[in-house]
């Protein structure tokens, strides 16, 4: 649909087949613009994935600073403490 965003996969193809036209030096100098203008799209969809991705490994959950307020919670091992 035309509202949905783009994946990642789909928004670098787009990148790659833009910059494929681009590079020949053919396109029309009326075509420019709005490949630039879908480009500059697709760029933004891929750094959004990719800075979800980073978020997400660099382990920025949505948890609040403070940690979790459940009293219970297990503290995470300490990496010192060798088990064996």
């Amino acid at each position: 649909m035309p509202g949905d965003p783009l994946t990642y996969r789909e928004a670098y193809a787009r990148l790659s087949r833009i910059a494929a036209e681009l590079d020949t030096g053919e396109a029309d100098l009326d075509r420019v613009l709005p490949l630039l203008e879908e480009a500059r799209a697709a760029y933004a969809a891929c750094r959004e994935r990719i800075a979800a991705v980073q978020s997400a490994l660099s382990g920025d959950w949505g948890e609040e600073e403070d940690g979790p307020d459940d009293e219970n919670a297990v503290p995470a091992p300490d990496p010192d403490d060798d088990p064996f």
